[in-house]
């Protein structure tokens, strides 16, 4: 999937877990990758730099690339 096809507001799902995640604060930070699930949905905030997506899950927001998420 490409970024063209995400915009802010979209709901999204985890079809891959990354081997960690980064907050999405102003200063971001390494984070374990057990707090979000396979198939957990989430709402895509907006882009950040470097091809990651700020996406707001019950545990949190965190910054994610787009191949780790499909949009619903």
């Amino acid at each position: 999937m490409t970024s063209v096809n995400i915009k802010s507001g979209d709901r999204v799902k985890v079809i891959k877990i990354p081997p960690y995640i980064k907050t999405a604060d102003f200063m971001p930070m390494l984070r374990s990758s057990s707090l979000i699930n396979l198939g957990e949905e989430g709402i895509v905030l907006n882009p950040r730099p470097a091809g990651y997506w700020a996406i707001r899950f019950t545990q949190g927001t965190f910054l994610l690339e787009s191949k780790y998420f499909q949009v619903l």
